[in-house]
Formats: structure tokens, C-alpha cells, sequence
């Protein structure tokens, strides 16, 4: 029979061949996975399969194309068979004992007809942002090189958690052929993601993994195999006595490494943001935490880092062709410039969510590789009056959490200093306080309180509260168990603070905590946080809350499709009940993620821009824009407060690079011996730190050689303390000199002008009366980076929105029509504030 043109010119059939892998949870099928294939739908054909044996206990743990490249294909008797040479025992018909990264490994090898040691089964690409990670450090490496063979160039990857810097930094390494690979960390729990990574990729295929844990002599492996060697500052390069780095581990320094990584280095800010973290927990508690979130000894090495005139060959026994820093909060090392533009690759919370809004718009319908990382929302409310009474602090009486919140006493026996408001408090959150149900139904409609909007109720399930410290972690988990409190009942309320700390993530619980579990701990299920205790810096605000953020997700939720992803975490929430603090908080970080960035409405602009912001001011919610953010953030802190931006260590530069170039220019020394108090110093102050350091660090290299006599350690640390406190003074005489210069900015009414300007062109006179120094002068230190203009904008700028949105508030518009702000050095537009 004839057929018709529509038979013979029938489609190509949509079916692809596919192997899959499925388990049984039960004692017969233990370790056992069925390899099997079908051109079917993967799910249809196993339901079918166990249907008449009527097995519902099963879960599809693989599926996979059983197409090669150039489109032949393998079979699932290819499969097993290949499973059987690698001695994994086939039980029966197609039932083998084995793991599913071992099919995984299979079907690697089936692929590219490449034979894998080990698990090296994942073949993905790098995605977009790593391959610019790794070309833009390359580049950089190998034009350093072009230069001057003998140069060792340092690169800083400023990246947020999940970027996948261990995957990448091994790309990074391969890129550059290297062979000998040394990590160190300062946080030696994220070994375990060095090592899977590089064991479980075919790009890695051969590379050697050694750390401590390996007892292997990385010496006696083939020098054309590649090896990573991971450590931490505490194994690998404690100190004696004398302060210098012991080579206790002689083949450290014997090995000529090709790239060495500091992994999790926040650029001598851990020490501040560790003690701020974890002050409010017991003294031994304390110190427990820190150190398991940052190695020991590191106290000397960080402080050797911070002067910007210290290079890694000054204290580290080793050689090296390249250093990389990876860091997820580099503020110090930006707001310095130890790293020039050139020198650091960023990926922040914005570029990641940026990232998630963008893939998903561009692939509709596909699987999103960052569709699991939740959009962070920062929720604030102004407290009322009667609670404000209780606890305010400050130029502006700004809610003081810790006052608010402050406790005696221990377990059982602690209670509250203000319990009776903090009840309230508690009444407030869960939208059950008499005066705000009122005003709520004036409103129109109850403000979204924590524990009282059904939207936010899911995400409270398990929360974070971080509170001030330990005594109130107990009295907190008391209050909350008292009979009237019904409603925390059906809570299981954890205390995660002192000795007796525990966690249960089984439970629906508020964990409570001052410190313990904010840093180095990943909890999926934590969907919010609130913010109950002072955190004075950003980096640490922003290291609690970025807690909340990890992602929780399941892979094959249903358990008949191995690539299907159920995120359980859409977005996770911080509340926050200090408002201009926060905001505050928010705006600095903006403004730290983009050092580059002349606008810092723009910073902030770009952030809230993923990280939206709700204030509730005691009547309504509103969302804040980024000129609101620092409309608030600027009028509600203190001129106090801003004047000591002035006072910073950042506005000067002390590093010995710095004081040579002051000390090789006549008429740079000749400017600074007329700073005010700069005689009393001494003579040859500049040269004697110099030469003193320089001493300090011949020493230190004779004490990697061979021990030093008592004599030589006794003048190795005065000589130190010495050069370091004259350093201090130094620093502190141009911190004092900074402070005049703020007053220049009501010298004009003239807000375009930069404070260069009216110190040039409008006042130069009155600046030599009132610094002593001329023009001129100032000029030269500021060309040879003794002051640093970057953190000078910075401070104008906080003190022209001060100005600005403290007058507003009166009702006074300071300057009408006014577009542009007059910086330090520079001008930025006001744009519509």
C-alpha cells in the first residue's frame, strides 16, 4: 500500500536517547542503582517499569543524553560496562553497586572518550562573570610579566559568597599553566570545598590535592603534574617567639610556587569585625568563636598587611610568581587603594542578583544558575515614643538597642532591665500593641509587623534574632516561655549564646543569639534576621545578614527528575528597629561596594535597586529611594559623628612608599617640618621609621634562616615598637592637620565648588593662617598621596547632605535650584534630591 506525501515526509521523531539511574529505599536495593535507557520521557518509562511490582518508594536519581558530541551514541550496556572494568559490582540483570557520581563519571568518559581517576564526573562550563574573573586576571598577570620577568603581581577578586571563587581560582590557575598551587586560608573550615572541587571536575583531571590532613611530602610528586597544597596561617606559618614565621614545614619554602591564594582575607578588618561579632558572648565563648572563624596568630600577619609598604616577600617564607586575594568584604583595601582598578574584579550582591533578574528575562522557561539566591528586603520601624523614652542615645536620640535590650543575670535567672517594655515590644512585632492597632486602622490598614503579616509569616519560621549579649539571649527565651505569651508557645525557641549553646534546625525555631552563628555557619532554612544589638561598621552588619541569604533549594523535589530545582527561599528579610542606623548601615555599604563611584546616590541607587527598602515612620510603610536612604542616614546622625570622618586613618597615607617619596622631595619636607607640632617629634623622624622598619625586616629574613641570638630578639622588638608607635605619631599629627580643612566649606555660599577651589582660588591666605601651610604646600602632599582625596570627597559629600536634609526638615530649602555638590576635588551632580 501507496503512502501519503504527509507519511513519507513525516518529522523526525523529538525523541533523543537518555540514560537513566534510579534507587529503591529499601534494605534489598541498599548502594544499588539501576542503569538503564529509553528514547521515552524518563518518568513515564520508570513509573511503567515499577508500576506492575507496584514500588512507589523509588527515586529517579539520574538522567542524562546518551549522545556523544558528534552525535553517535553509547547505551546503558556501554554504561554498565564500563561501571564493571572500574571493578563496581554488577548484582544483577542492570542493578549496579555504586554511587551516582560514579555513573556520572561514566557517562563523562563515554562522552569525550577521556579515561578519569576518582569521581571527576561534573563537566559544566564556567559561567559569564568567572570567565571575566579569570581573563581579567590573566591579563593582568601576564602584562605585569611582559614587563619585568621578576615582578610578582598581586590581584584581588572581591567577591560575595557563592560566586564560586574555588572553582574558578583553579580555572584562574590553569589558564596560567601553573603547577605548584599553595592556598592559604583564614578560615580553615572551607577545606572541604577546595578539595571537592578540584576532585570532582574533568577539567582537573591529574591535579594533585595535599593539605595537612594528606601526610604526603608535596616534594616527592612529578613536577609536571599539577598540585594544589592547602593550608592555614595557624599550620603553616605560625611565629616564634621572636615574632618571626617559623619554617617548621622546610618544603614551604623549598617549593618555587607558581600562585599563591589568601582565601577569605578581609584586609586586617577581621580583628575589628571578629570583636565586634562576638562581644556581647562570655570571654571564653568569645575567643572559642573567633577562632573558629578565623585561624590563630594571624594578629601579627594582618597587621603586616595593612601597611601598605609591606610586600608578602617581607614575611612570608615563600616564593611565588603571583598572589590573589579573595575577599567578600574588602572595604579597607578599596577604600585605601592598595589595589588600583586595574588590579581587583568585583562581583557584589548586585551583580548577582542583576545577574538572576537578567537570565531569567533572556531564558524563559530554562533552569536559572542563579535562581536559587534569594532577593534580600530590609524592613525598618521607627518605635514608638513610650519605647524611644526608655532607650535613646546619641546628638540625635537614636534607638539604643543594647540599652533597649540590656539583661542580668544567666539562664533562668536572667531578666531584662526594661522587661516591661520589651513585652511591648513583643506585642508590637506581632501586631497585637493597643495604641498601633489604632493607628493602623486610622491608616486604612495595619503596617506589615513581623509576626503579623501573613506574607512574612513564612519566612519567620526560622529566624535569626541577634541580640546584644548572652544574659539577654536568656532573658529573651524567658520572657518568650511566661504563660500570657501564648502566642511564642508554638515556637522552639534555641538560645545559641554561652557554653550551653545548641541548634535545632529540625524545629521552627527563633534562634537567639549574640554572636555565635553569624559568621562561618550556612543555615538554608534561615529566612530573616532581626537586628537587635548596635553593629557599629558595615562590613560586620552586613556579615550577620547576609547569613540569612544562603540558599535553600531541592534538587528533584518529587524524586522523578534529578534536574528540576524547587527554590524554597524566594527572597529573605532583615528587620530592623533602630531606622536611621540601619539606613546608615545600608548607605555605607552602597557607597563600599563602588570606591569608583563619584555619586554616592548612585551607589546606594544601584544596591536598593535589588535590595529594596520599607520604613514604617509610626503611622505608615512606605519604600525608601536611594535619596531618601541618605537624606535619613545623613539627617539623623550627628555633626559629631560626621566631623570624625575627618579623624580617619583613612585620609592619610603613613606607609613607608608614602613617607619615602615625602622624604626624597625637599620642598615636601620643608611643608610637613611646618605642620603644627611635627618638630616636637624629633629630628629625622621620617628617615628614622624608614630605616628602623628596613631593620626590623632584615631581621626577620636572618630569623628565617637560622635562630636569632637573644640579643638580636631583644633588639628586633624594640626596634619594632619603636618604628611602629613613631608611625602612630606621625599619623596623628596629619589626622589633626585634615580636621581644619572642613571649616573652608562655609568660607563661600557657592555649593558647586569643590573645597579645592575655595581653598585655591577664594581663601588661599586664610588657609596658610589657619594650617600653617600654604597652597602650594598642601597641593604637593595631596600629588604625593599623604591625603587621600577619595576619602576627602567622601566626607564633603556627608556633610553637604547634612546640611541639605537638616535644613529640609525645618523646612528651609538651603540652596533653590541648586544641581550640582562641590566635593574635595570634584563635582557630582545633585539629580533631583
Amino acid at each position: 500500500m501507496s503512502k501519503s506525501i504527509e507519511e513519507i515526509l513525516a518529522p523526525k521523531p523529538e525523541a533523543r536517547p537518555r540514560i537513566y539511574a534510579y534507587s529503591i529505599a529499601d534494605e534489598a536495593h541498599k548502594g544499588l542503582l539501576k542503569v538503564g535507557q529509553t528514547t521515552r520521557d524518563v518518568k513515564h518509562r520508570v513509573a511503567e517499569q515499577l508500576k506492575t511490582a507496584a514500588i512507589k518508594n523509588y527515586k529517579i536519581e539520574l538522567d542524562e543524553s546518551a549522545e556523544r558530541d558528534d552525535g553517535t551514541i553509547f547505551s546503558d550496556h556501554d554504561v554498565r560496562a564500563a561501571l564493571l572494568r572500574k571493578k563496581f559490582a554488577n548484582t544483577e540483570l542492570e542493578w549496579v553497586r555504586c554511587t551516582v557520581k560514579d555513573v556520572g563519571t561514566v557517562l563523562t568518559e563515554l562522552r569525550t572518550g577521556q579515561q578519569f581517576t576518582g569521581t571527576h564526573h561534573q563537566t559544566f562550563l564556567m559561567r559569564r562573570e568567572q570567565v571575566e574573573a579569570v581573563n581579567k586576571t590573566s591579563d593582568y598577570f601576564r602584562s605585569i610579566w611582559a614587563e619585568n620577568q621578576q615582578a610578582v603581581p598581586r590581584f584581588l577578586w572581591n567577591a560575595k559568597m557563592r560566586f564560586g571563587k574555588t572553582f574558578t581560582t583553579y580555572q584562574l590557575a590553569r589558564k596560567l599553566g601553573t603547577k605548584r598551587v599553595l592556598v592559604l586560608t583564614f578560615k580553615p573550615a572551607v577545606e572541604d570545598a577546595w578539595q571537592t572541587d578540584l576532585e570532582s571536575h574533568v577539567d582537573f583531571e591529574g591535579w594533585h590535592y595535599l593539605s595537612r590532613n594528606s601526610n604526603s611530602d608535596p616534594t616527592k610528586f612529578d613536577d609536571d603534574k599539577p598540585l594544589v597544597y592547602f593550608g592555614s596561617f595557624q599550620d603553616l606559618l605560625g611565629r616564634d617567639a621572636a615574632g618571626n614565621i617559623k619554617p617548621r614545614n622546610e618544603w614551604l619554602h623549598a617549593v618555587n610556587w607558581d600562585l599563591v591564594v589568601f582565601d577569605e582575607y578581609h584586609f586586617g578588618a577581621w580583628r575589628e569585625t571578629a570583636k565586634e561579632l562576638f562581644e556581647g558572648e562570655d570571654e571564653p565563648v568569645a575567643k572559642k568563636e573567633a577562632k573558629l572563624e578565623y585561624a590563630a596568630d594571624l594578629e601579627d600577619v594582618n597587621e603586616d598587611l595593612t601597611v601598605l609598604s609591606e610586600k608578602e616577600i617581607d614575611f612570608l617564607p615563600i616564593t611565588t610568581r603571583a598572589y590573589l586575594y579573595l575577599s567578600g568584604t574588602p572595604f579597607r583595601a578599596l577604600a585605601t587603594g592598595e589595589f588600583i582598578e586595574e588590579q581587583i574584579f568585583n562581583w557584589t550582591y548586585t551583580d548577582e542578583q542583576r545577574a538572576k533578574e537578567d537570565f531569567a528575562a533572556g531564558n524563559p522557561g530554562k533552569w536559572n544558575p542563579y535562581g536559587a539566591l534569594p532577593q534580600m528586603r530590609l524592613l525598618t520601624y521607627q518605635m514608638p515614643e513610650e519605647l524611644l523614652a526608655i532607650a535613646s542615645a546619641g546628638e540625635f536620640d537614636e534607638f539604643d538597642l543594647n540599652e533597649f535590650f540590656a539583661a542580668s543575670g544567666s539562664d533562668v535567672l536572667a531578666q531584662f532591665k526594661h522587661k516591661s517594655d520589651v513585652q511591648k515590644w513583643l506585642d508590637i512585632i506581632r501586631g497585637q500593641y493597643v495604641p498601633k492597632i489604632v493607628d493602623g486602622l486610622k491608616a486604612g490598614s495595619p503596617p506589615p509587623f513581623p509576626y503579623s503579616d501573613v506574607r512574612l509569616l513564612p519566612y519567620l519560621q526560622h529566624s535569626f534574632w541577634f541580640l546584644p549579649n548572652v544574659a539577654a539571649c536568656h532573658a529573651m527565651a524567658n520572657l518568650l516561655a511566661e504563660k500570657h505569651n501564648t502566642f511564642w508557645h508554638e515556637y522552639d525557641v534555641v538560645v545559641a549564646a554561652g557554653v550551653s549553646a545548641g541548634i535545632g534546625l529540625d524545629a521552627l525555631p527563633p534562634v537567639l543569639s549574640c554572636g555565635k552563628l553569624t559568621t562561618g555557619v550556612t543555615v538554608p532554612q534561615w529566612s530573616s534576621i532581626l537586628m537587635l544589638r548596635n553593629l557599629k561598621s558595615p562590613e560586620t552588619y552586613f556579615q550577620a545578614a547576609f547569613r540569612v541569604q544562603s540558599p535553600w533549594s531541592i534538587m528533584n523535589p518529587n524524586g522523578d527528575d534529578p534536574n528540576e530545582e524547587e527554590v524554597l527561599k524566594p527572597a529573605c528579610f532583615v528587620f530592623d528597629f533602630a531606622p536611621t542606623r540601619a539606613l546608615r548601615q545600608l548607605s555605607e555599604y552602597g557607597i563600599g561596594l563602588s570606591p569608583n563611584e563619584l555619586n554616592p546616590e548612585n551607589a546606594v541607587k544601584d544596591l536598593v535597586s535589588f535590595l529594596p527598602v520599607l520604613a514604617y515612620n509610626g503611622a505608615v510603610m512606605i519604600q525608601i529611594d536611594a535619596g531618601g536612604i541618605l537624606d535619613i542616614a545623613m539627617a539623623g546622625t550627628s555633626a559629631t559623628l560626621l566631623a570624625r570622618k575627618w579623624e580617619s586613618a583613612l585620609l592619610v597615607n603613613v606607609d613607608n612608599d608614602t613617607l619615602r617619596r615625602v622624604l626624597d622631595n625637599p620642598e615636601a619636607m620643608a611643608a610637613v617640618e611646618r605642620i603644627e607640632g611635627w618638630r616636637a617629634l624629633g629630628d629625622n623622624i621620617i628617615e628614622t621609621i624608614i630605616n628602623k622598619s628596613e631593620k626590623v625586616k632584615e631581621l626577620k629574613n636572618k630569623a628565617k634562616e637560622k635562630d636569632l641570638t637573644e640579643k638580636q630578639k631583644k633588639q628586633l622588638t624594640e626596634e619594632e615598637k619603636e618604628y611602629k608607635s613613631k608611625r602612630k605619631l606621625v599619623q596623628e599629627k596629619l589626622i589633626k592637620f585634615a580636621t581644619r580643612i572642613p571649616a573652608f566649606m562655609y568660607l563661600t555660599d557657592f555649593r558647586e565648588n569643590t573645597l579645592q577651589d575655595v581653598i585655591t582660588k577664594l581663601e588661599p591666605e586664610l588657609f596658610l593662617a589657619v594650617t600653617g601651610l600654604t597652597v602650594q604646600d598642601f597641593h604637593l602632599l595631596v600629588r604625593l598621596k599623604v591625603f587621600n582625596t577619595e576619602q576627602m570627597n567622601q566626607a564633603v559629600f556627608a556633610f553637604r547632605r547634612y546640611e541639605d536634609a537638616s535644613l529640609r526638615y525645618t523646612g528651609i530649602e538651603s540652596h533653590e535650584g541648586l544641581s550640582h555638590y562641590g566635593l574635595y576635588d570634584t563635582v557630582v551632580a545633585k539629580e533631583g534630591l
